[in-house]
């Protein structure tokens, strides 16, 4: 065989098995030959390329490989390299790139030294590409991973002491591998004297016994920056024996330092919990139970009682003159000597016993677990002896005296509430009694009791089983013939006895915890109603009667926001509440208070029944109303009575003065609408404009006042 031949077999094994692709590029005339596989690598046969030149190439190279190209081929050609090899991308038949390995030798040159043939080959490295790039990609996942997540590495070599830390780990450490050659020894002074110690016997028990470990650590950096980091160990092993150590090495700072935050917050939280949870159940003069816990313990007593058989007492204590000791010293030694004295109650009841301040000098008392009336008996002799002694504030000698009355469970078979307003009212028999003594309510006997407790049962019952509805009563402007508000009136349907005005049922509840569940159920049904109204397209105000109680009430604004927060719709402006002159007022300073914060939310106040009480100025003015109602036993008969008829003017007038709205109620006649007019009051409300009438007759009679007015007082 000729050596040519052989030689030529030889290299067409060796590309073969290289599987690469070969060219010869004559350049002076552009002309290039390749083999079938230079084509196969980017998807063509050799004949579909044909004829085959330096622009084919140029075809398929990629644009932003050509510079690099000319680049490379320059070197080669001023000797500068020994080989013209470059990576580029070329074009596949079916539109995606490759990436080749070209490297190429210039093997001829002219007289000038220019290349005149060049010949190389083509080697697909598409795979190790995306392997390189997947690879980086990765890496540089990796390292942003760790840079978010402040998380190094670290590895110390057991035979030789030496440690290596990774990138983050250095930024950790707020230093470089140039600036720091990390050593055990070096890291271990930088931790604080508790992580110190703490890290030194888990890393020696790593090193000696194999043990892993999971730390936090205080410690710091470089500059001296204190931080929070957490490092771990994993011991590897070889041939049984510890080769190194490693494991990660994380800033957790922000962690912490949100983790002591969350904790200061929550002992905070837990600290104003605490105190709203005293203020809630406790007096804060005296620290005494209050009437909520109070009537959690009563509950509690009560149930006790049953569950054992046992007796409890229920006393209420009011100490006798307490008023001159605060008008003569003031209320400083007053508020100091109601606590004295509350201590001297406590020294003299059962350790077991509830002591509450009810309210001022009042307090109430419960004794449980009594097996006899004569057990409570010497409770209470204690508690009017505790006080005998003379009492000393600032060099000053006080004394007072307590009157006290009780009333005992089973044998007064009430309600808590019923129970205190018994022991209440016995309480009053002992002042009566000349004070300074005990006094036990006589349920038995006390025909008078009974029926109120008969009636609360009757009307209690009555609300549970919702009997209780309301009716509405047009106001109109009698110039206009306006309808300017309707007044909400609760009536009961009664199941036997038909429907009952308030007068039936009101007087028993007046005093009683109903008189403000039900005032805030008026309150509520009535806005329901307007809603209702308002889709029907009647946006007209609406009023409603609120009793001294319901506004002294410690709960009313909280629970009249509710209310407004649950009909989100409805419109604070649209709403009026009327107060009854004739009724009552222990405290006018704290309904002015409540007045002032119902006119923030938009709600108006009316002076109902003005006249009929004792004390209309100072009402009128300590409580800033909106609007006078003139009550209707002064305009019923004022067109006979020269001096109801002289009231009527007097109040009109002094409503201008005050610069209050008025409205006269009890009109009955086109008459009393005239009259009324001219003395200049044109609000009215009363039988001759409309009844009172259930909320679906309201639309029906709105239409009928709209269509043709029959109130014409002209």
């Amino acid at each position: 065989m000729h050596k040519n031949t052989i030689s030529q077999e030889v290299n067409e094994l060796v590309l073969d098995a290289t599987n690469v692709g070969v060219w010869d590029w004559r350049v002076e005339n552009d002309g290039l030959v390749c083999n079938e596989r230079w084509a196969e690598i980017i998807g063509y046969t050799l004949s579909e390329l044909m004829p085959v030149d330096y622009q084919t190439w140029l075809d398929v190279l990629h644009p932003d490989d050509l510079p690099k190209a000319i680049k490379n081929y320059d070197y080669h050609c001023q000797g500068q390299s020994e080989l013209c090899e470059l990576e580029v991308r070329l074009k596949h038949k079916s539109g995606h790139y490759v990436w080749v390995l070209s490297t190429g030798k210039a093997i001829a040159w002219d007289v000038e030294g220019k290349p005149t043939r060049m010949i190389g080959m083509h080697q697909e490295i598409t795979f190790r590409k995306r392997q390189e790039e997947l690879l980086a990609t990765t890496t540089e996942l990796l390292r942003e991973s760790q840079e978010i997540g402040k998380l190094g590495g670290w590895q110390l070599n057991l035979h030789n002491g030496d440690l290596i830390w990774t990138d983050e780990t250095y930024r950790i450490y707020e230093t470089t591998p140039q600036e720091y050659i990390p050593t055990v020894e070096m890291g271990v002074n930088y931790l604080l004297p508790d992580s110190k110690k703490l890290f030194q016997e888990a890393l020696d028990a790593a090193i000696q016994l194999g043990e892993e470990y999971d730390l936090e650590l205080e410690t710091y950096t470089t500059k001296g920056q204190k931080i929070d980091v957490r490092t771990t160990c994993h011991v590897t092993y070889v041939d049984g024996v510890a080769e190194k150590l490693s494991g990660i090495f994380q800033d957790i700072t922000d962690e912490k330092n949100n983790q002591r935050k969350l904790e200061k917050s929550n002992q905070v939280l837990k600290e104003v919990n605490e105190k709203l949870k005293f203020a809630a159940n406790y007096d804060p003069l005296t620290h005494l139970p209050n009437r909520n816990l109070l009537a959690d313990r009563m509950q509690q007593a009560l149930i006790k009682a049953q569950r054992n058989s046992k007796q409890i007492a229920i006393a209420f204590l009011d100490l006798d003159g307490f008023k001159e000791v605060n008008d003569a010293y003031g209320h400083d030694i007053g508020d100091e000597f109601l606590c004295l004295v509350a201590n001297r109650f406590k020294t003299a009841i059962r350790e077991d016993d509830t002591l509450a301040r009810f309210g001022g000098d009042e307090f109430v008392l419960i004794l449980d677990d009594l097996d006899s009336h004569h057990q409570a008996t010497e409770i209470l002799q204690r508690i009017l002896s505790s006080i005998t002694e003379i009492f000393i504030i600032e060099n000053k000698r006080l004394s007072i005296t307590v009157s006290i009355g009780v009333t005992f469970f089973p044998q007064d078979n009430s309600y808590p509430d019923i129970l205190i307003r018994h022991a209440d009212q016995a309480m009053y028999r002992a002042k009566e009694q000349g004070k300074n003594c005990i006094h036990e309510f006589d349920f038995e006997n006390d025909v008078a009791i009974k029926l109120q407790y008969r009636e609360l049962e009757y009307i209690i019952n009555g609300f549970n089983n919702n009997e209780f509805l309301l009716f509405y009563q047009p106001k109109i402007n009698m110039e206009t013939n306006d309808i300017i508000g309707l007044e909400a009136l609760i009536r009961w349907q009664h199941p036997t006895e038909g429907l009952l005005s308030p007068f039936r049922f009101l007087p028993y509840i007046e005093e009683e915890p109903l008189a403000i569940e039900l005032g805030k159920w008026v309150i509520d049904q009535a806005i329901k109603q307007h809603n209702e109204w308002r889709r029907l397209g009647i946006v007209i105000p609406i009023s409603v009667n609120v009793s001294p109680l319901q506004l002294q009430h410690e709960d009313f604004i909280k629970q009249l926001n509710e209310i407004l927060f649950l009909n989100t719709s409805f419109q604070a402006g649209q709403l009026e509440f009327e107060i009854l002159e004739s009724s009552i007022i222990k405290d006018t300073q704290h309904i002015a208070e409540v007045i002032s914060q119902c006119k923030q939310l938009g709600i108006r106040f009316s002076l109902d029944d003005f006249g009929t009480g004792f004390s209309s100025l100072s009402y009128l003015r300590k409580l800033k109303t909106d609007v006078i109602k003139i009550d209707q036993s002064f305009v019923i008969d004022m067109l006979d009575d020269m001096d109801d008829q002289a009231i009527v003017k007097s109040v009109i007038e002094l409503s201008k003065t005050f610069g209050r709205s008025v409205i006269a109620e009890g009109v009955e006649t086109q008459e009393h609408g005239r009259q009324l007019l001219k003395m200049g009051c044109q609000l009215a409300q009363g039988f001759g404009i409309a009844r009172p009438m259930p909320a679906s007759s309201i639309p029906e009679w709105i239409n009928l006042w709209n269509a043709s007015p029959p109130w014409i007082c002209k």
